[in-house]
């Protein structure tokens, strides 16, 4: 999966001259925490919501509130916006822009074809494939499963859901109690929770967890 398919095509963005009251405005307008900032087409920094809230005219101490506010209005995104801004081209893996917003701490980065922004990645999007992963959506049996960290392991689980009727829709592999196993989760659907973990439970080490997931529930309804 490439940030291409699971990007925000639809870009808000301000100019360096744009007022930082203005910049607030559409933040709220369009629900975005970050604006790309571009000069004549092209990108020159990001500002963030908690830049524009903590921004503040200096020196500001001897203000009063109208005085504040006056000259709050004459501050410019230009003014405080960062420059050095990390993107990620639209055909970098999905993983690597969630380990850069990870390593650096950052909710989102423009995304790149060439010298032209085309899309923004941001946590909102990660957690939607995060979603997708785990079929979050969809109705099913949840399993989690401990396996030996061996050739042919995951065939033999995946196998064996199939040979049951079992279809799995989602999953995922993770790190388990050590470096000698793994943990398995996917979520099933089509067969009964009890078939599953009667089926399951003599090929694995552990049965972690396995539970029957309510759409309905989840959503609150």
């Amino acid at each position: 999966m490439l940030i291409g398919t699971r990007m925000s095509h639809s870009v808000v963005f301000v100019a360096p001259e744009t007022p930082i009251t203005d910049a607030l405005n559409l933040m709220k307008s369009e629900r975005v925490r970050r604006l790309p900032v571009l000069k004549r087409g092209k990108l020159v920094g990001i500002v963030s919501d908690k830049e524009l809230l903590n921004a503040s005219p200096a020196p500001a101490a001897s203000l009063n509130v109208w005085e504040l506010t006056y000259l709050l209005g004459k501050l410019t995104i230009g003014e405080i916006m960062s420059r050095d801004v990390l993107t990620v081209a639209e055909d970098t893996p999905i993983e690597e822009a969630a380990r850069i917003m990870a390593d650096y701490k950052i909710g989102g980065m423009p995304v790149m074809r060439g010298d032209e922004i085309v899309g923004m990645i941001t946590e909102t999007d990660l957690f939607r494939v995060f979603l997708e992963m785990f079929g979050a959506r969809q109705r099913g049996i949840r399993l989690t499963v401990l396996v030996p960290e061996q050739p042919g392991q995951l065939a033999l689980l995946t196998q064996a859901i199939a040979s049951i009727g079992g279809n799995i829709i989602a999953l995922g592999t993770f790190a388990g109690e050590h470096p000698g196993n793994s943990l398995v989760t996917c979520k099933i659907e089509g067969v009964e929770l009890e078939r599953v973990r009667s089926q399951i439970e003599p090929l694995v080490e552990r049965l972690v967890d396995i539970r029957e997931t309510d759409l309905q529930r989840a959503q609150g309804s």
